[in-house]
């Protein structure tokens, strides 16, 4: 009896039979993600546009480092064709993704006179969000194997919810370094962290039974190897057979045009504030780490409850409502630009309602999976939401060329409008149906 006693404690241990460690390991994992994304996307934006560098080189930085996370519908058929089995499915990669991550993040600490030499900033920014797209691609993987899915919505709260609140820390305290000890400082002191959350995964094991490390007894789970595809042939079939779906392709188009959304606020937001109204870099990091934690810990504990209760479709299709009113009436308003109050209120619902859009579109996306092919497929949604933040990114410096920050604004609100139209389309029990029977075939 002891004996049984202690070797359920120890399956206790398994992500694959514990809810809480499940939760907790996923959520430092993305917490991973968000600490060089702060800095990349958000704290050496806000300091270039302090520098008086242009909205098109600003936009031109964060449209390059977020080509990398398009690539991850290139990684993940690579990740499911191959892994180190008795590791796990995807433990292997999130360990490999991991320490790339800490070396490229180190590496953009190394750049000399980085406000004169952009293309290496671009390139290290490059190399950090492939690094973080790798970590992703994998995690997501992971989740999507060891998650059930009833548990899934509530994951991703807390997942979106941990990454936002990384994003939001590594900025502020990010910016602060910058201007306190210097761009080579700040990078390498915050890369410390991200090296330690790398003993998540190297510790955690996936299903019982399995290696720790490849030299390490152990071996392949059951239900690892009944999962793990085995011929290009059947992924590049299988994916085929669900992306030419209806309910699939409307939601890729979707997935392009929110990216788009998440790329024009976040690169419009630093230029902007500092540059049209007037604030530092330390006022506007200050002012979106305080509304992003607050969006990320509403997310964590009320976004994948909401969806659950009333519904992924509903609550997406309301979430961008709000958002599409905040943004077309902050083109309307310009004479409450000035009030500090205001565009803090304003940055504060915008944090709030896009990481609850964020975890609904997540979840949404996870249910048009068909699970033969479950981490590819959404790892297509979010390599077509990455690219569309790129392209959104990149629209930023050549509309601001073209037109006033009014009618920028206003263009940026159209994102909104369009992906509801898409949304509203999108018919879920068709969809499950048709996934139904091709699990009978």
């Amino acid at each position: 009896m002891k004996l049984k006693t202690l070797q359920l404690e120890r399956n206790r241990l398994f992500l694959s039979e514990n809810p809480v460690l499940r939760y907790i390991t996923f959520s430092t994992l993305y917490i991973a993600q968000g600490i060089p994304e702060g800095i990349t996307f958000f704290a050496i934006p806000a300091w270039l546009a302090m520098n008086n560098k242009t909205p098109t080189e600003i936009a031109s930085f964060v449209a390059v480092i977020g080509i990398p996370w398009s690539f991850k519908i290139l990684m993940a058929p690579f990740m499911d064709r191959f892994t180190i089995l008795a590791m796990g499915r995807k433990r292997p990669w999130v360990i490999f993704g991991q320490l790339g991550l800490i070396v490229s993040f180190l590496s953009i600490g190394l750049i000399h006179d980085p406000l004169n030499n952009l293309n290496e900033l671009m390139i290290a920014g490059f190399f950090i969000s492939f690094f973080g797209a790798f970590q992703d691609v994998a995690t997501d993987g992971m989740v999507i194997d060891v998650v059930p899915l009833q548990e899934q919505a509530r994951a991703n709260g807390l997942m979106w919810g941990s990454k936002t609140i990384g994003t939001a820390l590594s900025l502020v305290i990010g910016t602060a370094l910058i201007n306190m000890l210097g761009f080579t400082s700040a990078v390498s002191s915050l890369s410390i962290a991200v090296a330690f959350i790398i003993l998540v995964p190297v510790f955690i094991r996936e299903r019982s039974g399995e290696k720790l490390m490849p030299w390490t007894d152990g071996k392949a789970h059951e239900n690892s190897k009944k999962s793990q595809l085995k011929s290009w042939k059947k992924i590049i079939t299988s994916i085929l057979k669900v992306v030419i779906l209806p309910s699939t392709i409307i939601m890729g188009i979707a997935s392009i045009i929110n990216g788009a959304l998440y790329g024009m606020v976040d690169t419009l937001l630093p230029i902007f504030t500092i540059q049209q109204l007037g604030w530092t870099n330390t006022s506007y990091s200050e002012v979106y780490s305080i509304t992003s934690v607050v969006g990320g810990i509403f997310g964590m504990f009320a976004g994948g409850a909401l969806v659950d209760f009333f519904g992924d479709k509903k609550m997406i299709i309301i979430y961008l409502f709000i958002i599409m009113v905040l943004i077309g009436g902050l083109a309307f308003l310009p004479h409450f630009w000035s009030n500090d109050k205001f565009i803090f209120g304003f940055i504060l619902l915008y944090s709030l309602f896009y990481t609850f859009l964020c975890i609904g579109m997540f979840a949404a996306s996870m249910k048009l999976c068909w699970q033969v092919v479950a981490a590819t497929q959404f790892t297509m949604f979010m390599a077509l939401s990455n690219m569309g933040r790129a392209i959104g990114s990149g629209l930023v410096g050549t509309l601001k060329d073209l037109m006033s920050w009014e009618y920028v604004l206003l263009c940026t609100a159209l994102s909104p409008l369009f992906t509801i139209i898409l949304v509203k389309i999108i018919n879920f029990k068709e969809h499950r149906n048709k996934l139904n029977t091709f699990n009978k075939t």
